[in-house]
């Protein structure tokens, strides 16, 4: 569910209207709903009955400080990946004491901060990692509290590029290796065990993989418990959420005439599918889902900037492009295309949705239907609240957007559109060259 929908004719967040928000702060814009954001983490909360969860929102999917803040004010912790998301959360208000660290290459710089703040847990990726962290706590005079990531070897079904436990993958260590790990782990004069982690991948719409991987993993979970007294197990994230018919996902019930196997994944079927795998064990449950709680709770506003005829194809051209939101063009990903006006009058056109960076693969959409609109008008990139703006960039020195928090009838700029002195702010031309 999400809180975006057409209030007569024209697409509202909540109660704004999205064009207030185009022509006060300008396109390309993210515009993110409180509401959504707060709803799904209520669900997420809620979707393993009787059980101790914590979910730790994953910072990666979109570290804004405005929605830090959100969640944080929830209840949520944080899964963190960088020493700069440890920075983020911190200056957000948010509780690093409740929040875990991963991640393959964790600096030692890095690790002093998340020690220092007194992070809940390490997820440990490797033995080399381990050493790292054991000395790097030794030189603070302190215990690293850590779990060890374990890498299931399941087939996510996802996108080559977001699958992350099968045997092939960066991330973890082998099942059949993790014993020898905690083992070594136990030894460590500067390492206290707290819990054991895995994650699979990334947009997931089946509950299959989850339900193959914490069966895989649960029977490892309580040898940890008998023998090192863990007390929690993080079975990470990556619940997929709707990006076709994205619109119609809005309200409660309109999965309910789709067939069976093509409804979508439900926090409420992940939780009552894994309850039942995970109360025996009789530890805190960790959930780390990213997606899931922001991407359906934003969307990139674009104008047109014209249509263009070709020879067998329409291009229309918007102001938004690959550097705002690069998903199309690194994972062949779908978003769905609306008109901030809706016409029913108007034809319907087969178009390629097209921005104005100098690559073919700058692209949203190919032979997508979209009511007719034309120069000036607005459009809006549904299901962009993941993934979209913490994956810019200024390529062709395109500024980065601005990005818009509404809550109910209010909405204000959480960030504002980068400048180009704010761009360059850090160049400089070297002596020899003046």
């Amino acid at each position: 569910m999400h809180h975006f929908h057409y209030s007569g004719s024209d697409l509202v967040c909540e109660s704004v209207d999205l064009a207030a928000v185009a022509r006060l702060y300008g396109t390309p814009t993210y515009v993110y709903s409180a509401a959504t954001i707060a709803d799904n983490y209520r669900r997420l909360r809620d979707s393993l009955a009787g059980l101790d969860v914590q979910v730790c929102y994953a910072a990666k999917a979109n570290s804004n400080l405005a929605l830090l803040r959100l969640c944080a004010n929830l209840g949520a912790g944080f899964d963190l990946v960088s020493g700069g998301e440890i920075r983020r959360v911190l200056a957000a208000g948010g509780d690093v004491r409740s929040s875990v660290f991963a991640g393959v290459g964790k600096t030692e710089a890095e690790i002093r901060l998340a020690l220092e703040n007194g992070i809940f847990s390490l997820h440990v990726e490797s033995e080399p990692e381990l050493a790292r962290i054991n000395h790097v706590a030794g030189t603070l005079g302190v215990k690293a509290p850590i779990a060890i990531r374990v890498n299931p070897d399941v087939d996510a079904h996802t996108h080559a590029k977001i699958t992350t436990g099968k045997s092939d993958n960066k991330f973890g260590i082998p099942l059949q290796h993790a014993a020898a790990a905690y083992e070594a782990a136990a030894k460590c004069r500067n390492i206290a065990i707290k819990g054991v982690q895995m994650h699979i991948g990334s947009q997931l719409t089946q509950v299959g993989p989850f339900t193959e991987a914490v069966a895989k993993v649960a029977p490892f979970a309580a040898e940890l418990k008998a023998n090192f007294g863990i007390s929690y197990f993080s079975i990470g994230g990556g619940m997929g959420i709707v990006y076709r018919d994205a619109l119609a996902s809005g309200t409660q019930t309109w999965w309910e005439a789709l067939p069976a196997d093509q409804r979508p994944l439900t926090p409420e079927l992940y939780g009552a599918t894994l309850t039942p795998l995970l109360a025996p064990l009789g530890l805190k449950v960790l959930l780390e889902h990213g997606r899931f709680m922001v991407g359906n709770a934003g969307v990139l506003l674009s104008r047109v900037e014209h249509l263009k005829r070709g020879a067998g194809k329409n291009f229309l051209v918007v102001d938004a492009a690959m550097n705002d939101l690069v998903r199309p063009a690194m994972y062949d990903s779908y978003h769905e295309t609306v008109p901030l006006h809706r016409d029913s009058s108007r034809r319907a056109l087969k178009v390629d949705i097209v921005g104005p960076i100098c690559e073919s693969g700058d692209c949203f959409a190919k032979d997508r239907q979209i009511q007719e609109v034309g120069e000036g008008e607005l459009v809006a990139f549904m299901s962009a609240g993941a993934y979209g703006y913490s994956m810019a960039s200024r390529y062709n020195t395109r500024p980065l957007p601005a990005e818009v928090l509404v809550q109910g009838r209010t909405f204000e700029l959480i960030n504002t559109r980068e400048t180009f002195a704010q761009m360059t702010a850090g160049e400089k031309i070297p002596a020899f060259l003046r």
